[in-house]
């Protein structure tokens, strides 16, 4: 099982991997599926118009998360992580007016968005709780490809017939050979004894099994970069946040404050737990507000991990660029071992998929930097995502606001606790982190859909909106 670490770490848009870079992907898909050869076109047939419908919780929440925005910018052929956040708004409005996407290398295609793009809450697709379908049609109304899209976290994107195959076990074309292709933590552990390497050292052997070290060290510089500059937007911009709730940004105003503290040397015990917070909550409020951000694994989630590797580079001595980059590759191992033995999608899992995992992958990284054996890094992954299992998904409005910005700066704190707890020990502990995982995945099934990220219950409709 090889997941990269730049599948895992996607720079795109907010305010959510799964509702928006998801569906803008699933867009991307469909128009390159026009132009190939993959389908039966019958002679002389030609795409006219397009239709698409959003289905589950991209029905209930795709609003607040700007669903609808994102497979307008797709159809126009944007792609989450080159989009222009300046340009989006004209973009939508131009195809609002003239009822046509014109992506590059596409003749144009007729679509109305209010009647075009339809927000079915009635009729669910089977695959997975972020279910969409896209539909072609020819100058006679007549229907010419169909396809269905799931997206299922992280802004990972997959068919129908692609889910059905990963569920199914069937046999699939071999993917990228790696030295180390574990798909547990007991593999990844066992694997490390072995071979005498951190977790790190193999994640960086797997991923140079496709890369040179050069092209590897620069994509993670820039995957920090992207945190690191989301985080300073964060803490520069004010005002109120988008989507009707009026919630107010807090993170400049906070870091203000910590900032007069830092100056005064006022005595601060909460000083750690409080620059964790604002960190965090400066990428989501980004997020809220449809900024650049990265997943991590997804961006409801964005906050926790780069909230723990800034709060590394300005409370440990020792850091540097070197460990930012184990760090990411060590919480990027332990991502891929999640989405592959569970799941990162609220709609699937609740929000012990989203932050949970995000506080499991900055615990371990934050451990593997402050160094921690490979079996104590797994037990911080492991205390941190014990401690959010059964954990709700439930946004008021289908924001991702509350309580999703003030979530992702309790999950950063725990991580950094797990890790301190896991570097106390000797890496021996009682529920390993494979059962923590299975334990959220049967959870997440056995969660009602109500608190699966369809704001249909818990705080969605127990807080009256203002």
């Amino acid at each position: 099982m090889f997941l990269s670490v730049f599948d895992v770490f996607k720079i795109g848009i907010g305010p959510s991997s799964s509702h928006t870079m998801g569906p803008m992907s699933a867009a991307n898909r469909f128009l390159e599926l026009i132009l190939s050869p993959d389908w039966p076109r019958p002679a002389g047939a030609q795409v006219a118009a397009i239709r698409m419908s959003l289905h589950g919780s991209l029905a209930y929440t795709g609003v607040g998360h700007a669903s609808d925005r994102a497979v307008i910018l797709g159809l126009m052929g944007e792609r989450p992580d080159t989009v222009d956040p300046d340009r989006m708004e004209d973009i939508v409005a131009a195809v609002e007016r003239s009822g046509r996407v014109t992506p590059p290398g596409h003749p144009g295609y007729a679509f109305q968005p209010k009647t075009d793009l339809v927000f079915d809450k009635k009729n669910p697709l089977p695959g997975h709780a972020n279910g969409m379908t896209f539909s072609a049609y020819d100058r006679d109304d007549r229907l010419l490809l169909k396809r269905i899209y799931y997206s299922v976290g992280g802004g990972f994107v997959v068919t129908d017939t692609e889910l059905e195959t990963m569920r199914s076990g069937k046999a699939v074309a071999p993917g990228q050979k790696v030295p180390f292709p574990f798909a547990s933590a007991k593999q990844m552990l066992e694997m490390s004894q072995r071979s005498g390497l951190t977790i790190a050292q193999m994640k960086r052997a797997n991923e140079e099994a496709t890369m040179s070290r050069e092209d590897l060290d620069a994509g993670l510089d820039r995957i920090w970069g992207a945190m690191k500059d989301c985080i300073d937007r964060g803490l520069r911009n004010e005002g109120i946040m988008p989507g009707g709730l009026k919630v107010r940004r807090r993170a400049r105003s906070i870091h203000d404050k910590l900032q007069e503290e830092w100056r005064s040397n006022k005595a601060n015990p909460l000083m750690a737990n409080d620059w964790l917070s604002v960190y965090a909550m400066a990428v989501n409020e980004e997020n809220a507000a449809g900024g650049r951000v990265v997943t991590s694994p997804t961006n409801g989630a964005a906050g926790v991990v780069p909230a723990t590797v800034r709060y590394y580079m300005h409370f440990h001595d020792d850091a540097d660029d070197a460990g930012i980059r184990d760090y990411l590759l060590t919480a990027a191992a332990i991502g891929g071992i999640i989405k592959h033995n569970a799941s990162i999608s609220g709609a699937e899992v609740g929000c012990q998929g989203e932050v949970g995992s995000a506080s499991a992958m900055a615990a371990a990284g934050l451990a593997a930097v402050m160094g921690g054996t490979p079996e104590q890094v797994e037990n911080a992954a492991e205390i941190a995502l014990e401690h959010h299992l059964g954990m709700t998904c439930d946004p008021i409005a289908g924001l991702v606001q509350v309580p999703c910005i003030e979530r992702n700066a309790l999950g950063a704190v725990k991580a950094v606790t797990a890790a301190s707890l896991a570097l106390k020990g000797d890496g021996q502990h009682f529920v390993p982190l494979d059962a923590c995982i299975e334990t959220m995945r049967q959870t997440g099934a056995d969660m009602n859909e109500k608190y699966k990220e369809t704001s249909t219950g818990g705080l969605a409709v127990n807080v009256v909106e203002c």
